[in-house]
């Protein structure tokens, strides 16, 4: 199966995702109203909206898939492409939107190595079109304790990595973002050792809930939020999502993730949402939901606890985080 854009023009947006996922500009306007004063719910968080870097296409082919969606109300568009980490970019969390205009992601190829039956380079229309692809509506919790709620769109981890076929010595799974200072201008400044890595156990990464996004709100990933291939992995803090990837290798060694490496004291190799693990320069017992005023409570695993408890039966949270 071929991806498949359409225009925007060509397809309503009730055929792109359910209405109860998709709030348009009168539901945008709505929620500014209730804050005040007409101000909007993203400028009432301190949130600058520049343009979106660029337009994204319509994807076809979602399936929905609700067994593991929250009941949440899905963060408004807007926000979710204009207030990003992504320091490839920039450090501000305006900057991807106003700067990713200049990353190239077709053609796309990711590298597979390492302990694996079938390595090689992969174009993503190889990696990804074998499987059907599904839109999960997931938590974001941010480790500078703010979060959102995001209608991804893409393919479990776990299709991909048994196609792929890990060896017997396979523990851990390395990933790796493009380094390019020409289209990432971010990079030209040592802001952390690039190109950036993050890891996974093998079975994080096997987990259902696991998911290699390639869309959100039934497009394209934005530049700005990873295109055109980025990791969600939902119990965990959102650094772990790596974005742009073009390279997964299977390892027998845990990898040393580009903020781990970087503060070791301040992020773990897990970092597992966990309430009462505080940073050590802020508390995780609440969280800011962009669009909203008040504060509310973490939970742990962010919400996920029945699904993933298990993988952590044995640790030491507080050791491990």
């Amino acid at each position: 199966m071929l991806f498949k854009f359409l225009k925007a023009s060509d397809v309503k947006s009730s055929e792109i995702t359910p209405e109860r996922l998709y709030h348009g500009r009168r539901d945008f306007m709505a929620d500014a109203a209730r804050i005040g004063a007409g101000v909007a719910a993203t400028a009432a968080v301190g949130i600058a909206v520049p343009k979106a870097a660029a337009q994204s296409a319509a994807l076809q082919g979602v399936r929905k898939i609700s067994a593991y969606d929250t009941d949440e109300r899905p963060t408004p568009f807007k926000a979710v492409t204009t207030y990003n980490n992504f320091y490839e970019f920039g450090t501000g969390k305006d900057d991807p939107a106003k700067n990713a205009h200049t990353l190239i992601t077709d053609p796309w190829s990711v590298k597979v190595d390492g302990h694996v039956d079938k390595p090689g380079t992969y174009s993503l229309d190889d990696l990804i079109s074998p499987h059907t692809m599904e839109e999960r509506l997931y938590r974001m919790r941010c480790v500078e304790a703010w979060s959102m709620v995001i209608p991804w769109v893409g393919v479990p981890l776990k299709d991909i990595i048994t196609r792929l076929g890990p060896t017997s010595k396979a523990k851990y799974i390395r990933f790796e973002t493009l380094e390019d200072h020409k289209q990432m201008p971010g990079q030209r400044r040592r802001v952390i050792n690039w190109p950036y890595v993050e890891g996974l156990r093998l079975d994080e990464a096997m987990h259902p809930l696991t998911l290699m996004a390639v869309g959100l709100y039934g497009q394209s990933l934005p530049n700005q939020n990873g295109a055109p291939l980025r990791l969600v992995v939902p119990w965990k803090y959102g650094f772990k999502g790596i974005k742009s990837i073009v390279r997964i290798s299977f390892t027998d060694r845990m990898p040393r993730n580009s903020w781990n490496e970087l503060a070791p004291n301040e992020y773990g190799f897990y970092a597992n949402v966990n309430p009462e693990v505080d940073h050590p320069r802020w508390s995780q017992a609440n969280e800011r939901r962009i669009g909203e005023f008040r504060r509310r409570k973490t939970l742990m695993f962010n919400g996920y606890s029945e699904e993933v408890a298990h993988l952590y039966a044995d640790m030491n949270l507080k050791k491990f985080y």
